[in-house]
């Protein structure tokens, strides 16, 4: 009964966006700031070394307000206080991140195939009725998170989108384990990696198209999977319907969004978004300094532990003399959380916080905990994950030439009065 809801639901989704139209995702031009007062309705970022404001927008199908960072291909930032809402975030506020502008702005269900081939046995071509009715339906929580996001806050500054810490999102994913997917299809001995592409089309002929890999093992490891829902419902056709690649603990580069071609490889993914774009120094932290050459470059992969708080922004007014609550999220990348600490000393101390329900390793999870600032005056409240693998968030920043992975204990500023 569960699978044939599915199926009904992606089939009205094909009359939703088929009502969305063509329009709903061109270059917007009568945004929907335009009509109101520009001020409110505009966010300020505060990255170091000046203000960078950003216009909220509520005029993308199937997604309420986001700040816009750039309209074509859309970049759209979830407002940071819907983190503080629950650990799972909205469909119609999840980030959106797109590499090209040539994305469909209509999916026909009934005519779409997912198809697997190259070192493989049997080739298959799999509608989404296949996919639903003949592989077992699993479910995974995972934080979906742009290798860029807070790039804006990395000094010097670097050059791509100026994300502030709303490039990440976290949702309970249904669908099929692509382990059983290749299964299906006969893995030949010899296979290496696997690679994966979206329907998104470069606006230019000469440009690459968009593809990434993962290695065999990898994605034969029972968690990668092909999802066709995000918390209870279809995604919205910006964030990758009907089909998704779910990495979990892995950067949101891998999670190829429209998913309809999966090529078995047997021997090494040399394309330009593995081997030139999305790359790392191979560095404790992926960190070097500014103008450092020779390092060693690696493909971007697993995620690092974060934390935030979500209920008070910086400046803040609190209370001097009695209990303050602090409460937010953490992840501990591409394991659980073990462990969220406070500090209101410069870090000289910690205080333990209590974590909520987990709702697994991948997951985003909250936690919350009360502090008492002793006098009035300005202060700063900091904050700690520390992953099951034991790896803390370190005291200062990383970087690099492409704003990947920031990895850095938060902090915000409050008043005490």
């Amino acid at each position: 009964m569960e699978d044939e809801a599915a199926l009904r639901r992606l089939m009205t989704r094909r009359y939703l966006l088929g009502k969305a139209g063509a329009g709903g995702l061109a270059l917007l031009s009568a945004p929907s700031w335009a009509s109101a007062g520009w001020a409110e309705n505009m966010v300020n970022l505060a990255f170091p070394g000046g203000v960078d404001e950003r216009p909220f927008t509520t005029a993308f199908p199937q997604k309420g307000k986001m700040i816009l960072q750039r309209t074509r291909a859309p970049l759209l930032e979830t407002p940071f206080e819907v983190f503080d809402k629950g650990v799972f975030t909205p469909n119609d506020q999840f980030f959106v991140r797109w590499h090209w502008a040539g994305i469909p702005n209509s999916i026909d269900v009934n005519t779409f195939r997912l198809k697997i081939h190259g070192h493989v046995g049997r080739p298959l071509s799999l509608s989404l009725k296949d996919l639903i009715h003949g592989f077992e339906r699993t479910e995974i929580a995972a934080v979906n998170q742009c290798s860029g996001n807070s790039r804006g806050f990395f000094q010097p500054r670097v050059a791509g989108g100026e994300w502030g810490n709303g490039a990440m999102g976290n949702a309970r994913w249904t669908g099929v384990r692509l382990k059983d997917v290749l299964d299906k299809a006969g893995v030949k001995a010899g296979a290496l990696q696997v690679r994966l592409r979206g329907l998104e089309q470069p606006t230019v002929s000469d440009a690459p198209h968009f593809l990434k890999s993962l290695d065999i093992d990898h994605a034969r490891d029972g968690d990668v999977m092909i999802a066709y829902a995000m918390n209870g419902e279809q995604m919205p056709l910006l964030n990758g319907f009907p089909l998704r690649l779910v990495v979990p603990g892995w950067y949101a580069t891998y999670w190829i969004k429209m998913l309809h071609d999966i090529e078995v490889l047997n021997q090494p993914d040399t394309n330009f978004w593995m081997k030139t774009a999305y790359t790392i120094p191979d560095t404790p932290h992926a960190n070097m300094k500014p103008g450092e050459t020779g390092l060693k470059m690696v493909p971007i992969n697993r995620m690092v532990p974060r934390s935030f708080v979500t209920n008070l922004h910086s400046g803040a007014s609190v209370h001097a003399g009695k209990p303050n609550l602090v409460r937010g999220i953490a992840l501990g990348g591409d394991t659980g959380v073990k462990k969220v600490e406070i500090s209101t000393d410069g870090g000289k101390s910690w205080q333990s916080t209590r974590l909520g329900k987990d709702e697994g390793k991948y997951s985003f999870r909250q936690w919350h905990a009360q502090f008492t600032l002793p006098t009035p005056g300005k202060y700063s409240v900091m904050v700690r994950c520390t992953n099951d693998h034991g790896i803390a968030q370190p005291d200062t920043p990383n970087w690099n030439p492409a704003g990947f992975m920031r990895n850095v204990i938060e902090s915000i500023a409050v008043v005490a009065a």
